[in-house]
């Protein structure tokens, strides 16, 4: 019988406002989906427990990530700020119907790494089911990866396509990070 290490570890979930932050950790949390738009004010604390193997075949790590929804809200960058630290991994979150959410990526990383320093990242293109109203491309998504050398994941928070592997993928870089895997 293997051992199993308890880790509890603060990821972060950041983007422009109506991303579908709240509609992704509802999804990957409690497996439900709302269209209605409700924005978060503050900082809402979501928990899920985790799985993994030991990077270094120690046997099993079981990793508890708080998720920390933070509102998207530009002229609250000193809530954004606040709710950084101690952040050990984020889920940076565009929407593919609106081509600025992406570009305003590379702004939501800038100021977490000011107060966290370069800590785990994953990138969340969410909406993939809206097709026909599209403004982002794969191609223009795995740009903005490679700036920040970070996976990246098409997803949707209506279907579920891709939201589990997105965070378990972050969850397991943040183990990674703890014990150099």
């Amino acid at each position: 019988m293997s051992d199993i290490l308890t880790l509890s570890k603060k990821g972060l979930l950041l983007g422009d406002p109506a991303v579908g932050k709240t509609s992704l950790i509802r999804k990957f949390v409690y497996d439900m989906f709302d269209d209605k738009y409700i924005s978060t004010l503050g900082t809402k604390i979501s928990r899920k427990r985790l799985e993994y193997n030991h990077p270094n075949n120690f046997g099993k790590i079981e990793l508890k990530l708080m998720i920390w929804d933070v509102m998207g809200q530009k002229e609250y960058e000193m809530v954004h700020q606040s709710a950084y630290l101690g952040g050990q991994g984020a889920l940076i979150i565009c929407d593919l119907t609106r081509h600025q959410t992406l570009e305003n990526t590379e702004n939501w990383i800038s100021s977490l790494y000011t107060v966290t320093g370069e800590i785990p990242i994953v990138i969340i293109g969410n909406k993939c089911d809206l097709t026909n109203q599209k403004q982002i491309e794969l191609n223009d998504i795995e740009q903005r990866a490679k700036t920040f050398n970070v996976p990246i994941f098409l997803a949707s928070a209506k279907t579920g396509e891709n939201v589990e592997i997105s965070f378990r993928t972050l969850g397991e870089r943040i183990v990674k990070a703890d014990y150099g895997g």
